[in-house]
């Protein structure tokens, strides 16, 4: 194997710390079940050096197929791969006579991740400078994927490539330990409403959640329903683009429905002592909880983007709702402005690994039916967004159709599509003056 060569008379040299990445792959020979512990850190791309690249492929490879890692597996590990093993073998031994414990080993791999991130943003830096000064495209598309660029580094998302799947293999063990832990890790972020998170898991990151409904079924509530149940249960960050309502309007909503007052009463300022005492309590209990709301009109995925990406450990995102988003692009066709928007948020909900719920209208074929319950084909606009979607929930209420007094707080929510699990429907109560969905025991009988 060639030498590597590291010009230090340069006066701009790349940050590297040939030591670290030395004294890394050291610790690892000194206690190799250390390797699970910097698998979520770094990755073999991170090394600067190639050999160092080489030997911790290697002892990849023999931690994956539960081989020891020492000097003479690692040698033979190395000779599979092709390697020279009579040129890699005093490196070997340099590498197990580099560190005396392991014990700083997440020292080490911070190092050495941070030395490769620093070379990313050198690379991106010379990247965004060329796409300036070739000025090819709008400037908003040219700042978008300049942003873009950017994010992903800080996110660890992009930039190293393929992914390996040993290293993906490696970073699922740490996952199903935390499982065998905290069962609750297995459930994403949690709807809160129990039948409905029963049926889909929980909302898990980069999902795409479609709510579909006719005018006047509740999907505003229950949109901001979830937020308030993943705000304050979850102590997530919770982002609301409201493209209908005012902020104002929203948090009216809110309060109406934490505090059980009649949202007509918060509307007409008809309160009595005891409304603003439960009043005051709700608004304490929402001042308490990380919810960040946008009003702004027609706003696009690459709008919502900007401003989400400045939220540090955002946990939801809600959208109220997808018919009145504008694309980024100039598309005189409406059906293939909705199909791009949807697109781009299923982009957005991987780009920020975070569930986004995009709540939807109905077309009005559903009123022409004998039959009113809302199906996949009734989403309006584009049939892209039953693709693109991970899931697609309904909310039907039989009252809103033939005026029941005995179903009047009932609804249902029909999840006719789910990714990553079955399908069904889940029974809900529904305080239209409170504008309020809540859970239905259905374990016990009345």
């Amino acid at each position: 194997m060639a030498q590597d060569i590291i010009n230090i008379d340069s006066p701009r040299a790349l940050p590297v710390s040939t030591e670290a990445e030395m004294a890394l792959l050291g610790a690892i020979l000194l206690d190799p079940e250390r390797i699970k512990d910097v698998t979520n850190i770094i990755s073999a791309e991170d090394f600067y050096l190639e050999r160092n690249k080489t030997v911790y492929e290697a002892m990849r490879t023999l931690f994956n197929f539960s081989r020891t890692i020492e000097v003479v597996t690692l040698l033979d590990a190395l000779d599979q791969a092709g390697e020279n093993t009579a040129e890699m073998k005093g490196y070997i031994k340099l590498l197990a006579d580099s560190v005396s414990t392991s014990s700083n080993i997440l020292d080490y791999a911070k190092i050495v991740r941070d030395k490769s991130t620093l070379r990313k943003i050198i690379s991106v830096a010379g990247e965004i400078n060329e796409m300036a000064y070739a000025a090819e495209g709008d400037v908003a598309t040219i700042l978008d994927s300049a942003e873009q660029k950017i994010f992903d580094i800080s996110s660890s998302t992009t930039v190293k490539g393929f992914a390996h799947i040993s290293d993906v293999i490696l970073a699922n063990y740490a996952h199903l330990q935390e499982l065998i832990t905290n069962k609750e890790a297995a459930m994403g972020v949690p709807t809160h409403f129990s039948g409905i998170d029963k049926l889909i898991v929980g909302m898990h990151e980069s999902d795409l959640i479609v709510v579909g409904a006719r005018p006047g079924m509740g999907k505003t509530a229950f949109g901001l329903n979830i937020a308030v149940n993943v705000a304050k249960a979850n102590k997530k960050k919770v982002a609301i683009f409201s493209l209908e309502m005012s902020n104002e309007q929203v948090v009216q909503r809110m309060l109406s429905s934490e505090a059980y007052i009649d949202s007509y009463k918060m509307r007409s300022g008809e309160l009595d002592s005891e409304d603003w005492n439960k009043l005051a309590a709700a608004a304490g209990v929402l001042s308490q909880t990380d919810i960040y709301l946008d009003d702004t009109a027609g706003i696009s995925v690459m709008g919502m983007k900007s401003k989400l990406r400045r939220i540090k450990d955002l946990g939801l995102v809600i959208i109220d709702y997808l018919g009145l988003m504008s694309s980024d692009k100039n598309i005189d066709n409406r059906v293939q402005e909705v199909s791009d928007i949807s697109k781009n948020l299923k982009r957005m909900a991987k780009d920020l690994k975070v569930p986004v719920i995009a709540l939807a209208q109905l077309n009005r074929g559903v009123e022409g039916r004998t039959d009113k319950t809302p199906m996949a084909s009734d989403l309006r606009d584009s049939g892209a967004i039953e693709q693109d979607a991970d899931i697609i929930m309904f909310l039907y209420r039989d009252d809103y159709y033939n005026n029941d007094p005995a179903n009047q707080n009932t609804a249902q929510c029909i999840i006719a599509k789910n990714r990553h699990g079955s399908t069904g429907k889940v029974d809900l109560g529904w305080y239209g003056q409170y504008t309020k969905f809540i859970s239905v025991d259905t374990s016990h009988a009345e």
